[in-house]
């Protein structure tokens, strides 16, 4: 068995591939199942806006990779090209680097580390995690912290959220006069909410499937809450939208905007949809008066203050790569548990058989002295006799090896 990490992120596939292989929180539990019963020992599915991640013990990498194709309904060619594929050490150093934000799009953002949390806590709830991805992801979170505290990796960081501000600024200058529509109410969502709120918009209404959710963090913002099925009749009201839900589907479609451009006399509008799978439909972006960014039309702008950022970096890649060889020092232990399992039982069916003899000599009227001599003679003759012959019969460089070997093991010194 072997640690895979199989994946896809904003490096190796764009968002177009990306969407098709993301999982929604609802599905991620019926996902791991499925996956665990088929192809591997041990899972767990990290999937964000910027990569799609499976964690996994398995035998082999590839079923794994036609699984996410099967799942999916996708052409396996579609997928594979898009893949990258780590085992054992290169799978542990990513994971750690992912969790310390030194493979986000946005070098040490710090929200990728509580979404790696969320995702691992479905995959306990599924119960799919096993002994090892267990102690791979507990180390994983503790190397992120000690990354986050003992280096400045997060130091003039720009989130999604604030490049989202940027950009809108860059188009309407002063948002003091913009009215801000967020759909969703999720983690993102409160992101971009926050860091909008501090330009202090002329109003912000959050649209939400359930009004409770969207009421909640409305009251924060001091926003109207609305409901999702309300939107096309509001939605021309809005200068700027900001998009991130967990729907599979477009919320957004392109007849909406037509019809809201035309009733806004052709004013502009700015979306940004940090949704994946999309939430706005792709031909959106061919609209007059349109300005639509995805995750990935944010990369130019989350990468200012990269500099000093990755400075911070190769003393973060330090504390990674330690951390690295202290797992696998544990793994290889791991590894070496059914041998040592196996030479406990050995030696007991030894102990336990001589013992027999034993109790049968001094029940048929021998001393108790005299068996219990030839009890522990029995003992050391038996459990000598494997490392002995084997030393007798090897010969040059294997036996001047194997020497050391044993007086290692049995601690002799002369």
């Amino acid at each position: 068995m072997k640690l895979y990490t199989i994946g896809v992120n904003h490096t190796t596939a764009p968002i177009e591939i990306r969407e098709n292989v993301a999982f929604g929180t609802d599905a991620m539990r019926e996902a791991l199942c499925d996956l665990t019963s088929q192809s591997a020992e041990e899972a767990a599915i990290l999937s964000t806006c910027n990569r799609t991640e499976i964690y996994v013990q398995s035998p082999e990498a590839a079923p794994v990779i036609d699984w996410l194709a099967d799942y999916h309904q996708l052409d396996i060619n579609h997928v594979q090209p898009y893949t990258y594929t780590l085992s054992n050490q290169d799978a542990v150093k990513h994971a750690f680097r992912v969790a310390s934000g030194l493979d986000s799009m946005v070098l040490g953002e710090a929200q990728i580390l509580g979404q790696f949390k969320q995702s691992i806590k479905v995959a306990q709830e599924a119960g799919t995690l096993g002994t090892n991805l267990h102690k791979l992801f507990q180390r994983t979170f503790e190397v992120a912290k000690e990354v986050r505290t003992n280096t400045d990796i997060g130091s003039s960081s720009i989130s999604m959220a604030a490049a989202a501000v940027k950009l809108a600024q860059r188009i309407f200058g002063d948002l003091s006069t913009q009215k801000v529509l967020f759909i969703g109410a999720g983690e993102m969502i409160s992101l971009c909410a926050n860091h909008f709120a501090a330009q202090n918009p002329k109003s912000m209404t959050v649209a939400n499937r359930t009004l409770n959710r969207g009421a909640e963090l409305a009251e924060k913002l001091n926003a109207q809450p609305i409901l999702l099925n309300d939107l096309p009749q509001h939605f021309a009201e809005f200068d700027i939208v900001i998009t991130s839900t967990a729907s599979q589907l477009p919320i957004v479609g392109l007849g909406m905007v037509e019809r809201a451009i035309k009733a806004r006399r052709h004013k502009p509008m700015f979306m940004v949809d940090l949704a994946v799978p999309r939430d706005i439909e792709t031909e959106v972006s061919q609209l007059d008066d349109v300005f639509l960014y995805t995750v990935d039309d944010l990369e130019q702008v989350v990468s200012d203050g990269i500099e000093n950022r990755q400075e911070a970096a190769v003393d973060a890649e330090m504390i990674v790569s330690a951390r690295v060889e202290n797992f696998m020092r544990w793994l290889q232990k791991r590894e070496s548990v059914p041998t040592i399992k196996a030479l406990r039982d050995q030696a007991e069916t030894m102990r336990a058989a001589e013992l027999e003899k034993a109790i049968k000599r001094i029940k048929n009227g021998e001393q108790p002295e005299k068996a219990l001599e030839m009890l522990s003679a029995a003992i050391t003759n038996k459990m000598l006799h494997a490392p002995s012959h084997a030393l007798n019969q090897s010969h040059g460089d294997d036996h001047t090896q194997l020497e050391q070997i044993i007086r290692q093991i049995y601690q002799i010194k002369n």
